[in-house]
């Protein structure tokens, strides 16, 4: 990993997280509240800091947009290095620049639409009805609700059988840890990250060479047969994208429906308006996104030397997105840090939040996370919820936010 002073691998790990990042992701303190730690980096009015190591970093709703959608910013300039280490084989189009990312995108995009996502509706919402139906007095709300919705969907989505799902849970957990740079990561997870994957791809290739002889609706069968112009995904290509649906698809979507379920607990008001107009829903899962989001940062290289508001970034340095900071900018966003599930209600005119990113790498997957959301949270708040007591517990991730669990009371 480039640490933004051309220093990499062993320099990184040296100079340790808080020297590089700017904060420390380790502190239980930043782990419960990173948004009062993210408020401390722009507290003397720059916009875009500089870490001990030379790190750039921005909580700027401005400059983050302005970077994800400026052409000159990307993932892997030649001769520079990458956020993480990852063998070509295992790419997906996530951590790609044009023109192979639009070349994978457009392929995927094909067996991805809004249409299917939508057809989907009656299955996610009686997942949800079955996950809740016998739910009862104290219970983990991550493993009874958040967890298993979105592998399920994700899995019958991808066609795996459903003695198989179980696979899932450790493969995921370890790909999502994975998303996390090297020098965060001890050496046996990123062992656990590796082994991970091959088992995955082995798995999924096995999986896709049935569906070529005997294709099925689903999304796998979509993807081996995806072609445009007599271009296909290659057998590297459709297992890295499959690894990508899975974290991406799924992880993400827990996370939604953990921090989303906390931050209504946390606020009576604002959980009793939810519960009194289900209409505001799909606007109450908008400012959910905002408030709390899964995904917490991103990294851009500079693919040529690029001035930022002022600031030249020199071709290959690294540019630290926060995009969860900058979705509390209060030059953008009006009260950021009260939840207001009416902010994005229709006549209201609010910023839309980053945390879907934005520009070419926008989330293919939004529609289905914002489905499973507005699902998942409005069936559950139609029964009488309270947190349980005890502490909260976040897991390790640092690009990912969510908890670990989430013990609640649900009474009849």
């Amino acid at each position: 990993m480039d640490d933004g002073t051309g220093q990499a691998g062993t320099a990184a790990e040296q100079a340790g997280a808080a020297a590089i990042l700017g904060f420390d992701p380790g502190d239980p303190a930043f782990r419960a509240d990173p948004y009062a730690h993210y408020r401390t980096l722009t507290s003397h009015g720059r916009r875009l800091t500089r870490t001990d190591v030379g790190l750039r970093v921005t909580t700027s709703y401005d400059l983050c947009e302005r970077v994800l959608r400026d052409p000159r910013f990307g993932h892997r300039p030649d001769g520079g290095e990458p956020w993480r280490a990852t063998v070509a084989r295992n790419r997906s189009f996530l951590t790609m620049d044009p023109p192979d990312h639009t070349r994978l995108r457009r392929l995927v995009s094909k067996a991805f639409t809004p249409r299917l996502v939508e057809r989907l509706r009656p299955r996610v919402e009686a997942l949800v009805d079955e996950l809740l139906r016998d739910v009862s007095g104290e219970t983990d709300l991550i493993a009874t609700l958040a967890y298993p919705l979105p592998v399920i969907v994700i899995s019958e989505m991808l066609g795996v059988p459903p003695e198989d799902r179980d696979l899932f849970k450790g493969w995921s957990d370890s790909l999502a840890r994975g998303l996390d740079p090297d020098f965060l990561l001890p050496e046996a997870e990123i062992a656990q990250r590796d082994e991970a994957r091959e088992e995955f791809g082995t798995y999924f290739r096995e999986l896709a060479a049935k569906r070529r002889t005997e294709p099925r609706d689903d999304l796998l069968s979509a993807l081996v047969s995806v072609s445009d112009g007599g271009d296909v995904l290659s057998e590297d290509e459709l297992l890295a994208t499959c690894v990508l649906l899975l974290v991406a698809g799924h992880e993400t979507t827990v996370n939604l429906i953990g921090n989303g379920a906390l931050a209504l607990l946390r606020d009576p008001a604002q959980l009793a308006l939810f519960r009194e107009r289900p209409g505001l829903v799909q606007a109450a899962v908008e400012e959910l996104l905002r408030y709390d989001p899964p995904v917490q940062l991103t990294l851009r290289s500079a693919l040529e030397d690029v001035d930022l508001d002022g600031t030249l970034i020199e071709r290959g340095k690294l540019v630290l997105l926060l995009t969860g900071a900058a979705n509390r900018d209060p030059s953008v966003f009006d009260d950021p840090n009260r939840l207001d599930i009416t902010r994005y209600a229709e006549g209201r005119d609010a910023p839309k939040h980053l945390s879907f990113g934005h520009g070419i790498h926008f989330c293919l997957g939004a529609p289905l996370a914002r489905l499973e959301g507005q699902v998942a949270l409005g069936k559950l708040f139609e029964r009488d919820v309270a947190l349980a007591s005890g502490d909260l517990v976040y897991r390790d991730n640092l690009v990912l936010r969510g908890l670990r669990d989430l013990p609640v009371t649900v009474r009849a």
